[in-house]
């Protein structure tokens, strides 16, 4: 028994040696390598970005976008004048992507950044003009966590400030943003304040102003709101945490800013939800804190920059670590209600981007093989042509030898 086995593996690989010398002598070529080392390849074997985050097995598109909306792929000029502007969602994660933007993307002319200091210079190759606006290359130069209605008045004026109007240049201005799932953002959000942050710094200016204490009241009134219980946090009417990404997101001017009394409050929650959704996917580019990896690729697709590290997938957070009933679940869910809608959308339309680009690189990567194949077939008919000339030429000279 024992000696027949040994004679069926015997076989088996006496099987594959003559498969392998039949593949050599039909196709010699480094095509034909490349292709045999990328099927043997673990990473054609298994999608790198498929157990890196929270994926669904199925993904079940929601929402209808066109081909315009998932395709994200800006031609930035990093040696022009095209910019970068990082729109900074508070507990999104925005943090670590932001120093992902400085220290771990591959450039001609990487950004300097020193220890101790805070800021990194990002310059354009051969000048000394910053291609990112963000907390670690230009500091905040428009306020303290600027939302979209601060960004888009106040970029264009701080950045071709010192020049005269004539001399600045047309530029695109590429925004790009984080989002992260809402009850998760507020826990981490209560924790932050509860150890004392503040954003007090924060200017919230919409329409050449920023609001009175009257349109935009305080939740406490010491100097910080540290050691505040989740439910102080929750009862507050004020708390700028709810619905942060919305109101972060959206056009503050089209609601009336923070003047409460300029539109009912259903309507008011609906063109702020309409406006974020909108800008939101008129972006160049929004990652999710949930999906790292994916956020990652999209990022390199889009502006056609390379990361030097792959992101890391946290699964454990100061927020996850927060244990909360339904009850609670709830109440942040309901007080947080247009985020909720946003993030849906966003998660939607962000996972149909994947897919829409993997499509892409994938039928990309089948035409150059299918490229390939034909210079390869092209290749093996000239040598077999010039083989057939060969002997052909060969016959007849010997034929003529065998006359004389």
């Amino acid at each position: 028994m024992e000696d027949r086995s040994h004679k069926v593996l015997l076989a088996l690989v006496m099987l594959f040696l003559f498969a392998v010398i039949v593949l050599q002598y039909v196709c010699p070529g480094t095509e034909c390598q490349l292709l045999r080392l990328r099927a043997l390849s673990p990473a054609a074997a298994a999608d790198p970005y498929r157990a890196e985050d929270e994926t669904p097995a199925r993904f079940v598109p929601r929402f209808n976008f066109s081909a315009g909306d998932l395709l994200r792929r800006v031609d930035f000029n990093i040696k022009g004048d095209d910019l970068i502007v990082f729109l900074h969602i508070q507990k999104t994660g925005g943090t670590t992507f932001g120093r992902h933007l400085v220290r771990n993307i591959q450039l001609e002319q990487p950004c300097e950044c020193r220890a101790g200091q805070k800021k990194c210079t990002c310059h354009r190759p051969g000048k000394r003009e910053t291609w990112l606006f963000s907390r670690f290359s230009t500091g905040w130069s428009c306020g303290l966590h600027a939302d979209w209605t601060e960004l888009t008045n106040c970029v264009p004026s701080v950045v071709d400030s010192k020049k005269e109007v004539r001399l600045r240049p047309s530029r695109n201005f590429y925004y790009i943003t984080i989002l992260r799932d809402p009850v998760s953002r507020y826990l981490s959000e209560w924790r932050h304040v509860q150890r004392g942050a503040t954003w007090k710094a924060s200017l919230h200016v919409c329409d050449g102003r920023s609001p009175t204490t009257e349109e935009l009241p305080s939740c406490y009134t010491g100097d910080d709101w540290s050691g505040c219980s989740l439910q102080e946090f929750m009862d507050c009417p004020y708390n700028l945490a709810n619905n942060r990404q919305v109101r972060m997101l959206s056009d503050l001017s089209l609601v009336g800013c923070y003047n409460l009394s300029v539109m009912p409050e259903e309507q008011r929650n609906k063109v702020l939800l309409d406006s974020a959704k909108e800008n939101l996917k008129r972006m160049a580019f929004f990652g999710l804190t949930e999906f790292q990896r994916k956020t990652q690729y999209l990022f390199e697709k889009t502006f056609n920059m390379n990361f030097i590290s792959p992101f890391t997938q946290y699964n454990s957070t100061r927020a996850s670590s927060v244990e909360i009933d339904e009850q609670t679940q709830q109440r942040i869910e309901a007080l947080n209600f247009l985020d909720m809608e946003l993030y849906d959308y966003a998660k939607d339309l962000f996972l149909q981007r994947y897919q829409y680009m993997r499509q892409k690189e994938h039928q990309e990567a089948r035409r150059k093989r299918q490229e390939q194949r034909k210079i390869l077939r092209a290749k093996q008919a000239r040598l077999r042509e010039q083989g057939e000339n060969s002997s052909s030429t060969d016959y007849i000279g010997n034929v003529e030898r065998w006359r004389r």
